[in-house]
């Protein structure tokens, strides 16, 4: 139930509405349903018998209002149930979506992306199936079998008995099949995010694919994890064959034995034709309901799997939390200070990627960041946007802790140009946007000439408003690092951090762009990860990383001749240094 009230909790009123009114129509239709044997009963015995039509047309007539009654209420609640159901399912994928978005970098690495799809998809859909069913049959089915049971007493209750020994066995049998699916369900979504895992990976990479080939090794992994998810649906799925079969032959078995036993009845003059017939209608009803209720309990197992997968979502708890007062709303200036700072992805003492970092970045300052791959240069830029929490020390910006800053205020005073350059499908102007929503025209141009993006920008029939595809796929490398340098400086940070973001275009223009954003935000504070020796020298001064710790920290020229860690890296790429 807990589980329940969590996925339905913010359903909209008019949905919650639809949702009530769903059940009184299905309430309505099974009265008159359950009504209508009752009159064919008496027309045989009463009107046919004794050949009075006008009792026959009287009742008849009532008959007829009854089912278009009854026809009324359940066309009624088939649409009350659809329209609740599909805003349930809207409502859940946008809680669903919102929960992912305030989650940070540590809570995205617990679920994979793949994973979250199947959640924000498949097991939505299942768990809109039975709500739609549970407020619309699982209603129905019950009174339906309350009803029919009672009317059918009613009409004989000797008879009565046959049905009422073949419904413990029925709900024994879905109880069984039910206990054993629940399992098998869980193992067969698993293997959803499986398949979704490895048709992002082919799609995000195809050209990688092609370029090297790997069609048919790519098709036959696909294969693999499709033919993976068909057996553990054959698995799941071959218990839920079998529950059919079961409860058609306990409808037929009692059909037959009402035939014999009420046959042998009418004969012996302890019941009436009609009363038989109504009498068969009504197990019809009650047998047909105990199918649907086996129906009902079969997809309740199926959701039952979605619905721990999602509240596993939903119970998640964000690992990055603003204080609850004395938020700060500004950042006054972007000076950054790292005092002892210790980090590790799986919070354990024994696993920093980084440890005891300290230094200092006076506001204004232009500052490098080096070191081999792995030696988790942008992890620790990371950490100043506070997308991850560190477990040991303190950093400030603008001379305040971070968990003092409203989570808003300090990441709307940082930009990042991340390594790997995200754009998203919409106009170019749409995606520079991003930096700041109410930039005008000439703003997007000068932070486009800043980052040597305009050229190209202009040099489409479409200029800015051309449209780009998912990721930016009809963009080169160079083109997207551009226009995403342009989107960070739009924003006009006090911060702006780039991570390799000019790794993708020449030195001719990198030095472009490096003189232009000196112009464009020069009391801006620049943190630059850099493997070009050529794009951090001018800085005010380096870091040098090596293994999650500082293996050096001063100008060029001093870290030639003391730091062998980045005298290493400059003799790579610009041969031996003759002057030391």
């Amino acid at each position: 139930m807990t589980s329940l009230r969590k996925i339905t909790k913010g359903l909209e009123k008019k949905f919650l509405l639809l949702t009530f009114l769903t059940p009184i129509c299905m309430i309505g239709e099974v009265v008159l349903e359950t009504i209508i044997p009752y009159l064919m009963s008496h027309i045989i015995d009463n009107g046919i018998k004794n050949h009075d039509l006008s009792y026959v047309l009287h009742t008849g007539l009532v008959m007829i209002l009854a089912a278009l009654l009854s026809l009324l209420f359940g066309v009624a609640g088939a649409c009350f149930s659809s329209y609740a159901s599909q805003g349930f399912s809207r409502s859940l994928r946008l809680r669903l979506f919102s929960k992912i978005q305030t989650f940070s970098f540590s809570n995205l690495d617990k679920f994979s992306t793949a994973s979250l799809v199947t959640r924000l998809t498949t097991d939505v859909t299942n768990l809109q199936n039975v709500y739609q069913l549970m407020i619309r049959i699982f209603f129905r089915a019950p009174f339906m079998l309350i009803a029919g049971t009672f009317m059918s007493f009613c009409l004989n209750a000797r008879l009565s008995l046959i049905f009422i020994l073949a419904i413990p066995f029925l709900a024994l049998i879905i109880t069984l099949i039910s206990v054993m699916a629940h399992p098998r369900f869980e193992k067969m979504l698993k293997k959803y995010d499986l398949l979704n895992t490895v048709v992002q990976e082919n799609l995000i990479a195809v050209r990688v694919v092609k370029a090297f080939v790997r069609r048919e090794f790519e098709c036959e992994k696909f294969n693999h994890a499709a033919e993976e998810l068909r057996n553990s649906q054959v698995k799941a799925e071959k218990l839920i064959i079998f529950l059919m079969p079961v409860m058609q032959a306990v409808v037929y078995s009692c059909l037959i034995s009402v035939f014999w036993f009420g046959g042998h009845l009418i004969a012996f003059g302890n019941m009436l034709p009609g009363q038989l017939v109504g009498f068969l209608t009504y197990v019809s009803q009650i047998l047909m309901s105990l199918m649907m209720l086996g129906m009902i309990f079969v997809n309740l197992v199926l959701s039952q799997a979605s619905l721990s997968r999602i509240v596993e979502v939903l119970d998640e708890e964000a690992t990055i939390k603003e204080s609850d007062s004395n938020k700060i709303e500004e950042v006054d200036d972007g000076s950054v200070d790292f005092e002892n700072v210790s980090f590790s992805y799986d919070g354990q003492s024994d696993n920093f990627v980084l440890e005891n970092i300290s230094f200092h970045i006076h506001s204004g300052e232009k500052v490098g960041i080096i070191g081999g791959t792995g030696s988790s240069k942008t992890t620790l830029v990371s950490l100043i946007a506070r997308l991850y929490d560190i477990d040991k020390g303190v950093i400030k910006v603008g001379g305040h802790n971070l968990k003092d800053y409203s989570i808003q205020a300090l990441r709307n005073s940082i930009s990042i140009v991340l390594q790997k350059n995200m754009l998203f499908s919409g106009s170019i102007k749409e995606n520079l946007l991003w930096g700041k929503e109410d930039a005008k025209i000439n703003e997007i141009i000068s932070a486009c000439e800043a980052s040597q993006a305009s050229a190209f920008v202009e040099g489409f029939s479409a200029s800015y408003d051309t449209m780009l595809e998912p990721a930016g796929a009809n963009l080169s490398g160079g083109q997207k690092q551009r226009l995403c340098i342009a989107r960070a400086l739009l924003k006009n940070p006090k911060i702006l951090i780039m991570d390799d973001s000019t790794s993708s275009v020449d030195t001719a223009t990198e030095r472009k762009i490096k003189e232009a954003i000196n112009i464009y935000h020069p009391e801006t504070t620049k943190i630059i990860i850099a493997h070009r020796i050529s794009s951090i020298e001018d800085a005010d001064w380096i870091l040098v990383l090596e293994d999650g710790k500082i293996a050096g920290m001063g100008k060029h020229d001093k870290l030639l001749q003391e730091c062998e860690i980045y005298r290493e890296f400059y003799e790579s790429q610009k041969g031996p240094c003759s002057d030391l």
